[in-house]
């Protein structure tokens, strides 16, 4: 007996370590290009949010696996019609790209480069968390470039395939005349197939110094193949430079180096994970006569030998109740606007506790309507949900939850002359298909959203409630695809459009999301 119970005590104690590990991926959310720096024994990172605003979010951890949104670098990136969804124009999939976030003489550098603007931007603070932000920005937009320090200069390195580099201005209004050149020819050979054929070229370039030596990590994707890590190293800032390729493993790629106080090192990378999108990757590195050495064995690990991954709810996502007490921010940095938002079209302050939400400029189709709010989805499963008071609808309007991509799918009240219906659409094939409608009498309705993103089963449902407590299916399910032209996972929207007549609004309780 006492064997049996020793025996039992030991497996307990084993699960008890095992689920105090970190486990891949460390976020199971939508947070790609992943720049990050650690200033003392903190870590913030910076991502991709492209037509989301505000944008460029800044996150903070102290451990490198539990994360929080802190700050965003600007809350509007440009004013065009493709940013501010006018004129039948749009700017999904665009919007601001891969960042690079640095820390430099008591100062925080975040940069990013955008095709709707045609320009780089640079941001700068002395207070990452709080602000404010001092904007720069010039032509031309320099493709997923790295920003570096040495000896009172500023360099930005960039390119796809073929890799340039150049110094800055001081004042960062543009690259300083007569410093361009080439840095690597072709940074993709390491990772040349036998074949010879390169689908995605070098790009994704995060320089770093470690010992004296300089250190330019890459991604790649060979055809036929997966998204590639590639390093190279060189004594000079200026090379040559001698390439390898340090990762193949499971797509897992594209991201830099981060050290921890102890001395341990990590790879931060992002894996593209179906619908819910590009979540991030932490890989143990290890060194051997100078080369990072990622993996374990050339693998990227389930576990890691770091706290035990939290919940991310609420540093990532969260729900509202849109109480707001003196002094609190009208929106939660968990909230982003799909596009550029429409500021008198929206209020958490006209009534108390809830959002408000008024229709504006007048349009038939989703995608083109603004100022819908989102959040992200989560893996492997999650729930939003929401209560929406609609007695203020008007003839022609449209309002209530949605799962946004270009594939999306929606559960709204359709306003036709006096009479309210629940509408489901469903455009699993990219094209939009109303495949449920009932008639409503209730001025109060309930409306929610599951995802399930176990093993990329990438399918959500829609219920609804006249309670909030007793749910019924309604609809089909959506198949959710990752679609290149919104380059972003699956994201919670609470929308509200006219397609006759502006003025009309609903307002929305509450925001529920719950990982299950």
């Amino acid at each position: 007996m006492k064997i049996i119970v020793l025996a039992l005590s030991f497996f307990a104690l084993f699960t008890i370590a095992s689920a105090q590990q970190a486990k891949n991926p460390i976020i199971f959310a939508d947070v790609p290009d992943m720049s990050m720096i650690r200033v003392g024994d903190t870590y913030y990172m910076s991502s991709t949010t492209m037509h989301m605003n505000p944008g460029l979010p800044i996150m903070k951890s102290k451990d490198l696996v539990n994360w929080k949104l802190v700050n965003y670098a600007y809350n509007i990136l440009g004013d065009t019609e493709e940013l501010n969804l006018s004129q039948h124009k749009n700017a999904y999939g665009h919007g601001s790209w891969a960042s690079s976030l640095r820390f430099h003489d008591g100062k925080y550098y975040v940069s990013t480069f955008s095709a709707n603007t045609g320009k780089t931007h640079i941001y700068t603070t002395r207070d990452i968390e709080n602000g404010p932000w001092e904007a720069k920005e010039f032509m031309p937009m320099l493709h997923d470039h790295s920003l570096f320090f040495e000896h009172g200069k500023t360099y930005i390195l960039w390119g796809g395939g073929r890799l340039h580099m150049a110094e800055l201005a001081p004042d960062f209004s543009g690259i300083k005349p007569g410093t361009e050149r080439i840095l690597i020819q072709d940074a993709s050979l390491p990772s040349l197939p036998k074949n010879g054929k390169m689908g995605l070229p070098a790009e994704g370039s995060q320089m770093f110094k470690i010992n004296g030596m300089y250190y330019l990590f890459n991604i790649s994707w060979p055809a036929g193949g997966m998204r590639t890590v590639i390093v190279h190293r060189a004594a000079r800032l200026e090379g040559p430079y001698e390439g390898r390729m340090v990762l193949q493993d499971q797509g897992v790629a594209q991201g830099g180096l981060i050290d921890m106080p102890n001395g341990q090192w990590y790879a931060y990378l992002f894996q593209d994970h179906g619908a819910v999108g590009r979540i991030p990757f932490l890989v143990p590195v290890d060194w051997e006569n100078g080369w990072p050495v990622l993996g374990v064995q050339g693998k990227v690990p389930v576990e890691l030998n770091l706290s035990a991954n939290q919940s991310l709810i609420p540093g990532i996502v969260n729900s509202d109740d849109f109480n707001r007490k003196k002094g609190q921010s009208d929106l939660p940095l968990v909230w982003q606007w799909n596009h550029n938002p429409d500021p008198k079209l929206w209020s958490v302050t006209e009534r108390k506790g809830f959002l408000r939400l008024k229709t504006g400029e007048l349009t038939d189709d989703f995608l083109r309507a603004k100022n819908t709010l989102t959040q992200r989805t989560i893996g492997p499963l999650c729930s939003g949900s929401i209560a929406m008071d609609i007695s203020q609808m008007k003839d022609g309007d449209f309002a209530g939850l949605s799962l946004l991509q270009k594939n999306y799918g929606l559960l709204g009240v359709l306003m036709e002359g006096n009479n309210k219906s629940l509408v489901m659409v469903n455009a699993t094939t990219g094209i939009p298909e109303e495949v449920a409608k009932i008639s409503l009498q209730e001025q109060r309705i309930f409306l929610k959203a599951s995802c399930d993103f176990t093993n990329k089963r990438d399918i959500a449902e829609f219920f609804y409630s006249t309670d909030g407590q007793h749910w019924t299916a309604i609809g089909s399910p959506l198949k959710m695809s990752y679609t290149i032209p919104h380059f972003m996972g699956y994201r919670f929207g609470i929308f509200n459009y006219a397609s006759k007549a502006a003025g009309g609004y609903v307002d929305i309780d509450y925001f529920q999301i719950t990982p299950n």
